[in-house]
């Protein structure tokens, strides 16, 4: 099929879905129907036993794309996020009950849903140039895609706390540091060793990979669907906020927000 916002190349046993939209990759309502289509084809194919989901350009996946909310904020400024965590929630689902490895590829900023997503991946491998940003809240909102679940038990619970709160950037070794990356490695070699583990888990006990990643989703993540509704009715609700909206235009405006806690 045709893809308008990203690319799905398979070839060698390999999978690689690479999200290609302006604004390092902003989630939008067709890149996020795009990639549940793409998972689904490397599901489907018994070709593919790796994926590898990364970036085009200078990114991996900003998160939601803020242009598109503020086109949509009138007369529900709730409405977008509405549709686009529905589709969020299902590629987090895909990604975990996919049979099959699937590698964070991260080339460049993941945030907010980007960071969502890399987190649900199985493995993490990042770029030197890479960071990392919860970014929710520095816009009013809270974290979705089961940001709440996957990265507490990556970094523990205080870390998680500090990104909910303070939102800092991470750099790449910083996230080594602390658990949320397998591995850093640098910009002029990070093609090349992303496919040396790809390379490895294709020829891996594929058989062995499924089963086991059924074993640690039903140890670690039992509250999966239950936390992404959990997610989803409060960054509706929050949405509806006048810190929101105030977050959001001043994000755009690439100035700081005035919150009023209202």
């Amino acid at each position: 099929m045709n893809w308008n916002s990203l690319v799905l190349d398979k070839q060698n046993g390999k999978g690689w879905i690479t999200l290609n939209r302006p604004h390092y990759n902003a989630l939008n309502l067709e890149l996020a129907n795009e990639l549940i289509q793409a998972l689904e084809n490397c599901c489907e194919d018994e070709n593919v036993k790796v994926v590898i989901l990364t970036g085009a350009g200078e990114g991996f996946c900003s998160g939601g794309d803020l242009e598109a909310a503020r086109e949509s904020e009138d007369p529900d400024p709730s409405d977008y996020w509405k549709h686009l965590t529905r589709r969020l929630n299902r590629i987090i689902v895909d990604i975990r009950y996919l049979r099959k490895p699937i590698i964070a590829a991260i080339n460049g900023p993941a945030a907010g849903a980007g960071l969502s997503i890399a987190a649900a991946c199985d493995l993490r491998i990042a770029a030197r140039s890479a960071v990392f940003k919860q970014a929710w809240t520095s816009v009013g909102l809270v974290p979705d895609g089961a940001w709440t679940l996957f990265i507490p038990i990556l970094i523990g619970f205080g870390r998680a706390s500090e990104m909910v709160f303070m939102d800092p950037v991470l750099t790449a070794e910083k996230a080594l540091e602390i658990g949320l990356v397998n591995a850093v490695v640098d910009d002029d070699k990070f093609n090349e060793e992303v496919d040396r583990w790809a390379e490895k888990l294709k020829n891996g006990a594929t058989e062995a990979f499924a089963r086991a990643k059924e074993l640690l989703n039903e140890s670690m993540l039992s509250l999966l669907e239950a936390q992404l509704s959990r997610e989803r009715r409060e960054i509706i609700t929050t949405a509806l906020t006048g810190d929101y909206r105030e977050g959001m235009h001043a994000f755009l405006e690439k100035r700081e927000p005035r919150f009023k806690g209202l």
